[in-house]
């Protein structure tokens, strides 16, 4: 029997017969230091509200995705205490809620996107080809411009290409977004992906199951990407949907007005911000010399080396 079912019985003994711990615990075969022992328990209410936070906020990711992003927070406890307090905070029964539950669950406070890059949002639209072919198209919004990075055309698109995409623009960008709005897609909830944002710096900021308001800016930029370029186009091929949603890409960032940006579009926006970014920057630079003040400098380094 464990230490804990043997104490019971001798609290039992005690309280029945009146008899003395000493008598008790042979009758049970228990050492007393057993029954005089208090535990120091390690204070565990950090470690339990942060849990509680990203199951709340990740409501499909389970004790080992749990354990992994602690690790990466600084926690130091190991799987099995990481585990017992799933256990016991009911984190394990989260997948048998109804769905409806599930969408109640709270989501990130979300901040206000008062520049580039700040947020992007990610989401996937399906269509066919002429012969009834499904493709997928993976498109790449920014919340404060609504501007398009990219659309991704493939017959299937996978967690690595999500992967590749994303590289490919911190190459072109030479950096990366703050945060990320996306749906709990099974792209967006693999490891790799995970990996990427996490090497990256990239928070992940997931929508609740059935909850698309979540995320307003990809589901407006898709309806109207669907309305204007898909629905409206007879595509034969793979690249010749390429070529078709590049070209209005092109003309909705560079010139359909768009009603949230005061009739602007996202490539004037876009340019707007990066002037003021630049006027700002060159407000608190250094001022440069003139002509006349280099030569000066450079004549009297002359001297002096002379």
């Amino acid at each position: 029997m464990k230490i804990r079912q043997l104490r019971e019985l001798v609290s039992k003994l005690i309280a029945a017969y009146r008899v003395s711990i000493r008598r008790a615990c042979s009758v049970v075969t228990m050492h007393r230091s057993n029954w005089h022992y208090k535990p120091h328990r390690r204070e565990d209410r950090p470690l339990r509200q942060r849990m509680k936070e990203i199951a709340a906020t990740r409501i499909r990711y389970g004790m080992w995705r749990i354990y992994i992003l602690l690790r990466r927070e600084g926690f130091r406890d190991n799987h099995k205490r990481v585990y017992r307090i799933y256990k016991e905070e009911g984190l394990n029964l989260r997948s048998k809620r109804p769905r409806r539950n599930k969408a109640a669950a709270h989501r990130l406070e979300r901040p206000d996107i008062n520049s580039l890059h700040q947020c992007w949002s990610m989401d996937f639209v399906c269509d066919n080809l002429f012969n009834g072919q499904r493709f997928r198209c993976l498109t790449i919004v920014d919340n404060f411009s609504r501007y398009c990075h990219a659309i991704r055309v493939g017959k299937s698109i996978k967690s690595n290409d999500v992967v590749e995409v994303m590289e490919a623009l911190k190459q072109q960008y030479k950096e990366v977004p703050k945060r990320i709005q996306v749906d709990n897609g099974s792209e967006f909830i693999s490891k790799d992906f995970d990996r990427w944002a996490y090497e990256n710096k990239v928070v992940l900021d997931y929508s609740r199951p059935g909850k698309p308001t979540d995320n307003p800016f990809i589901e407006s930029f898709n309806g109207s990407f669907r309305d204007e370029c898909l629905n409206i186009n007879w595509f034969l091929s793979l690249e010749d949907a390429y070529e078709k949603i590049n070209g209005w890409v092109n003309e909705y960032n560079s010139f359909r007005p768009h009603s949230s940006l005061n009739g602007l579009t996202p490539a004037e926006v876009v340019a707007i911000h990066n002037k003021a970014k630049k006027e700002k920057e060159n407000k608190y630079a250094l001022p440069g010399a003139s002509v006349d003040e280099r030569m000066y400098f450079a004549i009297a380094e002359h001297d002096q080396t002379t």
